[in-house]
């Protein structure tokens, strides 16, 4: 029998995690630690306690047999077929879950018919996603940052891993849909973008989509209620700043949209 990985929560009718309608399947557990975290319920894995707003404990996270999660994403498989919508597995970080189990869920969908998308951070063996490759039919792939420096002091981990996996990603004719996401004072600025469009087009990485994420403050809360000290500390870019951004991309000649 397959080790279950921990989900904590199963989104239906989602629209921001990929094209048309979608279920989204969050993985509970995340190899990194964002520091602008707004899910830090999905950092651990396995389950937890979070104190719910009425002060109350509630376990955060359960176990599911593939079955089981098939059942529950083809329930609305008239949805994804309407809108060209599908499945989003997500987290945490899906691809540092057992892949096992992860290949046979996305086998499951694609025999279905269910278009898969992939929400990854990009660190995770690179076998992991030469596995899930066969049966993805996009990847929304976040940069966190192109200086690895800045990556090791925001998130606890270089970008060394994130950058091979992009590159294996393109040279395999992945559809991939680049994420960034912008931190004021951090990484809005022109060099950044400049330095990030460099080294694309060094490497030859073909990039379907950029989404522009620019830092909000939402799940603040749960930094308390799971008892951890809240580390979204950060600068909201000005829409000035973000339009300056998405310029800059654009003219690159980047199909480029703002939010996720």
């Amino acid at each position: 029998m397959k080790a279950q990985p921990t989900i904590f929560n199963i989104q239906k009718f989602s629209t921001h995690d990929g094209p048309g309608i979608r279920t989204t399947i969050f993985f509970k557990g995340c190899p990194i630690r964002c520091a602008w975290c707004h899910n830090p319920e999905s950092q651990k894995f396995g389950p937890e306690i979070m104190i719910t707003k009425d002060g109350k404990e509630e376990v955060i996270g359960q176990t599911y047999s593939v079955k089981e999660v098939v059942k529950k994403i083809k329930a609305d498989q008239i949805f994804y077929d309407q809108s060209g919508g599908g499945v989003t597995f997500s987290g945490g970080e899906v691809m540092a879950q057992n892949l096992d189990y992860i290949e046979e869920l996305a086998c499951e969908c694609q025999r279905l018919g269910i278009s898969v998308a992939i929400d990854t951070c990009g660190v995770a063996p690179t076998e992991n996603f030469a596995r899930i490759l066969p049966y993805a039919e996009l990847f929304l792939y976040d940069l966190k940052f192109i200086d690895s420096q800045l990556h090791q002091r925001y998130t606890g981990s270089g970008n060394e891993l994130v950058l091979k996996n992009l590159q294996y990603l393109s040279d395999h004719g992945a559809t991939i849909h680049l994420r960034l996401i912008l931190l004021g004072e951090i990484n809005e600025d022109t060099l950044t973008a400049t330095a990030i469009i460099e080294w694309l087009n060094q490497q030859n990485i073909h990039v379907d989509e950029i989404s522009l994420l620019p830092y909000h403050e939402f799940g603040r809360d749960k930094y308390q209620r799971l008892q951890r000290i809240c580390t979204q500390n950060f600068i909201k870019p000005t829409d000035e700043q973000i339009d300056e951004v998405k310029n800059i991309y654009t003219t690159a000649g980047y199909s480029v949209k703002i939010g996720g």
